[in-house]
């Protein structure tokens, strides 16, 4: 392995090609609330100003949000946001008028304190399935409040806000870019959570099993076999194949072959290079074996798979509710 260990979380998110979108900035007057399904794509909430009550289902409590604070709900489950002053939520927002305010300085809801709410999505354009992203708790709260990370994440929202509340030439891609920061910021916290022993990607923080995905990252073509893996971040064969998939949640090879098959999903779309070459990158003796171990990973050989069109991850044209 070389001196600098390969930075697993940016090599997941580059190779997946994940995208941030925003749906629009809305101003809200309590009372005010908001009835949100199940979607296929995850949502983030950004407060800027004042304050909200989310009620995810399936949670038994609410969580209070204030300015500053950022959630994210990486399984897209159905939620309620609302001002916070009544026991049940009701006189919900029709979706029909968050639609059309989305993106303008139309203020919902009624004439009591304002709340101004940031929202979006992120999507993954070629594979969600991914262990690391299978890892997300339902929740995933960011605070400028905490230590640790509170003048970054105060910086991005503050750059986020000013930017949807004064539009200028090329606010967009600059909006796009600052959501962007936001999920990595959440990354991030996921993997403190995991060092300090809580629920989270507790396979990065595991020294030895980090490193081995790191080399599996790093390397994906090398001819790796459990016993090489072990040997590599000193463990046992059976010691570390027990320790690897109780962390990820599968076998070391089951892993690599998946991450194989995710690159080379990338390679067929973004060069040109031939069957054999892309074969021998991901680790494969022939192109035969490599067209096998490809058509059932994604369901057609990478003849196929090549003339598809790339996965693309396009902005919605309404708030989707």
């Amino acid at each position: 392995m070389t001196d600098e260990k390969t930075d697993v979380v940016s090599d997941v998110l580059e190779t997946l090609r994940f995208k941030t979108l925003l749906f629009g900035r809305f101003e809200l007057g309590a009372p005010w609330a908001l009835r949100l399904p199940s979607k296929v794509n995850a949502s983030f909430y950004v407060v800027t100003r004042g304050g909200l009550r989310l009620q995810v289902e399936g949670s038994a409590q609410p969580m209070f949000l204030s300015a500053g604070d950022v959630v994210l709900l990486p399984r897209a489950t159905a939620h309620v946001l609302d001002d916070g002053a009544r026991k049940v939520p009701r006189d919900f927002i029709p979706p029909q008028q968050l639609r059309a305010a989305a993106g303008t300085d139309v203020r919902l809801g009624g004439p009591g304190a304002t709340t101004t709410l940031i929202t979006g999505c992120f999507q993954f354009g070629v594979d969600p399935t991914h262990p690391l992203l299978r890892a997300f708790p339902p929740i995933i709260h960011l605070s400028t409040q905490e230590s640790g990370r509170a003048s970054s994440l105060a910086a991005t929202v503050q750059l986020l806000s000013a930017e949807t509340a004064e539009p200028g030439p090329g606010s967009a891609l600059v909006v796009g870019r600052l959501a962007d920061v936001l999920l990595v910021q959440a990354l991030r916290a996921q993997a403190l959570l995991a060092q300090s022993g809580d629920a989270g990607w507790k396979a990065l923080a595991n020294p030895a099993i980090g490193n081995a995905l790191a080399l599996m990252h790093e390397q994906p073509g090398a001819p790796w076999t459990v016993e090489r893996l072990a040997a590599a971040v000193g463990l046992s064969r059976s010691g570390f194949a027990a320790r690897f998939h109780s962390l990820v949640g599968e076998t070391p090879l089951h892993y690599l072959s998946n991450w194989r098959m995710t690159r080379s999903a990338r390679w067929l779309h973004e060069s040109d290079d031939s069957l054999d070459a892309i074969a021998e990158r991901a680790g494969y003796e022939s192109a035969p074996a490599f067209s096998k171990a490809f058509k059932r990973r994604w369901g057609m050989g990478p003849g196929a798979y090549r003339r598809t069109p790339a996965p693309r991850v396009t902005l919605p044209t309404s708030f989707d509710t």
